[in-house]
Formats: structure tokens, sequence, C-alpha cells
């Protein structure tokens, strides 16, 4: 076409459609042809009356690119008090991209192991912990570049106020530990070096931007206790502090120091409970179902509980009297890598031998997992602890409030006992401790209890009917 007229033909079409678009555009592509574009009816003919779709013209095609603004992701408040966890496992890295509700990473507080989801759709740009680091509530876990579509995300001046006063609070803690200093460092890298009275500021640091790593310290702390002539000048005592499980069991363990406890116990044959679990063992393995006394020893508790309901039951110290429970929510101490936990059975009343079998072998797993949830821990209504199963024959369980009430077993022995007909013959011997809080239990009260849940032990038929 001749340059001019194409000229004029074309400048009404190219301002029109750079006025529209250019807001949005970073690039553009050349395309040759222009016949399926149409604006509107208003600009189908420009210059002489000549339609544009006639026209043979290059034509400039805009497409739109918006980077999101890249923003702190923190660790919410969690609940239940938790005011620190340690990172156990990350489900993303730098450069992956999530969505909304997508897992992060799972964290472990004292109680139980949560996992984190996401707020944002977006892109990782930079994670701020490694495994096993302490990150503390409102800590900024990682940094994501939010997608289109998360406007309640942007930064805001409250949002900024609030993170000035995290910063400045965060200030003050350093000063009263003696620890402000200009290397930046992670709170596990800060208790590391108050449990061992170094100031940061004498570490040397090798992590980017001055950040002081957790290797850097151990060297520190290395060097310092070795004398001029690398010989070692003394042997500080190592600090171990209570993490995970432990914590918690810390303050429920203080806090049952105020519980009168008042111990009854008793001895059990098993016997016919024994028979009875080997004939159906091997067959609920084949169906992954690992069967041991223990759950026999649930349902137990949970029929003698229908007879004695009171025990089933949360101390009201306000009232001075109980909170009674009509769901059995049976919690099982369990040994863990990271300490005793106890995770409970819901509703043990509605369930079978079996189902509490499953029941329980799912808590086991996630138990060595150290992977328990919130709802696995919460509302346990009674205790049982099988001590037996590393050797002990008798113990004295301490009550975990608010709960009244905690059983204890032995191991099995196989002893001598006398039958009803007075003979000698070989009896599979437990004991059982029960422990309860004497402000609102009796030894009458305790007794018959024990005698019920002795009962359905010794007589297993009785148990699985029913009756």
């Amino acid at each position: 076409m001749n340059s001019a007229v194409g000229s004029r033909q074309f400048s009404p079409i190219f301002g029109y459609v750079f006025a529209r678009y250019s807001r949005l555009s970073t690039y553009m592509c050349i395309e040759e042809s222009f016949n399926a574009f149409n604006i509107d009816q208003g600009l189908n003919r420009v210059h002489a009356g000549r339609n544009v779709r006639d026209q043979k013209c290059r034509f400039f095609s805009v497409s739109c690119f918006r980077c999101g603004a890249i923003v702190p992701f923190k660790l919410s408040d969690i609940g239940e008090g938790i005011r620190d966890v340690r990172i156990k496992e990350w489900y993303v890295k730098p450069g992956d991209r999530v969505s909304q509700f997508d897992n992060i990473c799972e964290v472990q507080s004292d109680k139980a192991s949560v996992t984190i989801t996401s707020r944002y759709d977006g892109l990782i740009k930079a994670l701020h912990h490694k495994v096993d680091d302490v990150a503390l509530i409102g800590e900024s876990l990682l940094d994501i570049q939010l997608d289109d579509g998360n406007e309640n995300a942007e930064t805001t001046a409250s949002d900024k106020a609030a993170t000035k006063i995290e910063s400045e609070t965060e200030a003050k803690n350093q000063d009263l530990y003696g620890l402000r200093e200009k290397a930046v460092a992670t709170p596990a890298v800060r208790r590391i070096a108050m449990e061992n009275d170094i100031n940061l500021k004498d570490v040397v640091s090798t992590g980017k931007g001055g950040r002081v790593l957790k290797e850097d310290i151990l060297a520190h702390l290395e060097k310092i206790s070795a004398g001029p002539a690398g010989k070692r000048v003394g042997e500080k005592p190592t600090t171990v502090p209570a993490k995970g499980y432990s914590k918690h069991m810390w303050k429920t363990m203080t806090q049952s120091l105020s519980i009168p406890h008042f111990v009854y116990s008793d001895e059990c044959n098993v016997n016919k409970l024994m028979d009875q679990r080997d004939e159906v063992k091997d067959s609920l393995k084949q169906q992954g179902i690992s069967l041991s006394l223990m759950p026999f020893f649930i349902k137990a508790a949970s029929r003698a509980l229908e007879k004695v309901p009171q025990l089933n039951a949360w101390l009201d110290e306000e009232s001075q009297g109980t909170l009674v429970h009509d769901n059995h929510n049976i919690g099982i101490a369990m040994d863990t890598p990271e300490g005793l936990i106890v995770p409970n059975i819901k509703n043990v009343q509605r369930l079978n031998v079996v189902e509490i079998a499953r029941e329980l072998n799912r808590l086991q797993e996630l138990g060595r997992k150290c992977s328990l949830s919130f709802d696995d821990l919460s509302n346990t209504t009674f205790t049982l602890s099988n001590i037996g199963v590393v050797g002990g024959t008798y113990t004295k369980p301490v009550i975990l409030p608010p709960q009244i009430v905690i059983g204890a077993f032995g191991k099995t022995q196989k002893l001598p006992r006398f039958d009803e007909e007075g003979k000698v013959i070989a009896a599979n011997i437990i004991s059982i401790s029960w422990a309860a809080d004497h402000r609102v239990v009796d030894g009458v009260t305790m007794a018959r209890y024990s005698n019920h849940w002795k009962f359905y032990v010794e007589n297993p038929t009785y148990l699985l009917i029913g009756a």
C-alpha cells in the first residue's frame, strides 16, 4: 500500500489500541493478518469510508503479564498455647508453584504434628528455615510471589506496623539476653547461643548476608573448648533441652504433682484371654491387623465404665466436682522417638475389639513417625498404660489432668496359682494398678471399678458378647 495513505489509515486504529492496552502490555508480537480484528462498529470504517478489513497492514497484538507482589508467609497461631514449633519436613522448595490449601510443610510442637497449608496461589521464592530449625509463631516461614487474585494478601500499612512491632520486640529480647548483633541468625541458632552463654558478635559467620549458621556456632563452641595446644581444657556439661512431646510431658507432670493420688492394685489371670486372642490373631494378621492383649484391656475398661460411669470424667476445680462424659475416649500411653505421648481411641463404647485393634495400630504407626494430630490427642477421658511392653511388673501411674483415673499394666508372667479345685496350675498373670484423684474418687469406688474390669478380662466371652 502507499506509505502515506497507509500511515493515515493505520494511525487512528493504532492510537485506539495503544490507549486501550498500553497499561497492560509488557511485550508485543507482530501479526501479519488483520482479518479477525473487530474493535466495535464505530471503528469499522476509517478514512474516506474505506473498511479496515480491506487493508493490508501490520498490527501490534498485545498480551499481559503481571508480576505479583512478594510477601512473607508467616506461621500463624496454631492454638493450644503453642509458642514455637520445629520444622519436620518441607513439601516445597524455591521455584515450586503452589495453590491455596497445598501442603507447605509439617511442623512438630510439644503436643502434636501439624501440616501447614498455603493461604495463597503463587511461586515459592525462598525458605527461611531448614529441617529441625525452630520457628516462632508470627515468624516468616518463606517468601511467596503472589499470583493475580491474591488482593487480600497485599501488604498493608497495618501489616507493616505489625512487622515493625515484632522487630522491635525481637530487638528487646536480644538486648535482654545480650545477643543483639549485626549478623542475622535464626531462632534455633540464638537458642544455642543462649544455652551456651555465647555472644553472636564473637562468632565468625559464613552464611549469606552475614547470617550466623548452626555450623558456625558449633565450630565456635569447639574452638573455645580447646586449649592453646589443641588440648581439651575441661568438659562442659551438655544441656539437653526438652523438645517435642517431652515439653508437653514436662507441663502435664508438673500439674500432676498437685493431685493427691490414691493407688489400688490387683492381679488378673489372662489364660482364657490369651487362648481367644491366639485363635484369631493369625487370621487378622493376614488382614493387616496386629492383635495384642491391649485391645481387650481397652474394651474391658469401657465396659467397666458403663458400670461405674462417674470415673469417665474431668476434674472441675471451680465447682469442686467432676464433668462426666458420655463418650469413652480412652487414651493409650505410647513411647515415641520424641518422648511419651497419649493419643486416644474415640468412642470405644461403640467399637468392637477388632475395630479397637485397627485404630490402635493406626495410632502406633503415627506415634513411630511422631505425626499424631491434635484430634488424636485431644479430649481424652480415661487413660491406660502398658508398662509391661518394656518389662516392668509393677508401677504407680501418674494421673493426666484434668482426668481423674489412670490404669497401668505390668508384663505377663507365668506363675503357679490354685485353680477352683485347689490344684496348682501354671497361670498367665498380669498386675494392674489404678491411680485415682482422691479428692473426688474414694477407695471403694476404685475397687468396684477394678473388679468389673478384672471380670471382663478373666472372662472374655462376656466381653465379646456385650453381656
